[in-house]
């Protein structure tokens, strides 16, 4: 029932930036975690960004200070926001998001990914 659709990813040289948007089916505020990951070939999906409501950030040592997660609730979207991107943040970007509560049972979604290619 509940889709999550990530856009935004491309090709993009070594310093650039790119703005990654993951729109969901359903009011982001049932999701108090949602998050980003990424995984690359021959490698384990690995945890990039997290935002916990009411505003709890947590970034990957790999990207810290160069990556910003933020939600907008208006419009249900999560951002991640890529900055001074490196040829070995290649991989394949995706949206998740958990609602599980003991008032909903298990409660959580994947989207299908976004590819991002760091290349000069």
């Amino acid at each position: 029932q509940v889709q999550l659709v990530e856009s935004g990813g491309g090709l993009v040289q070594p310093g650039g930036s790119l703005r990654l948007s993951c729109t969901t089916s359903r009011s982001i505020f049932r999701f108090n975690l949602m998050a980003w990951y990424r995984q690359a070939p021959g490698k384990q999906r690995e945890l990039v960004a997290s935002h916990v409501i009411p505003g709890i950030s947590n970034y990957a040592g790999f990207v810290k200070g160069r990556f910003t997660i933020s939600r907008d609730f208006a419009t249900n979207t999560m951002y991640l926001q890529m900055n001074s991107l490196k040829p070995d943040d290649t991989a394949v970007y995706y949206c998740y998001a958990n609602g599980t509560s003991l008032y909903r049972g298990i409660d959580d979604y994947w989207g299908q990914g976004t590819q991002v290619t760091v290349s000069s």
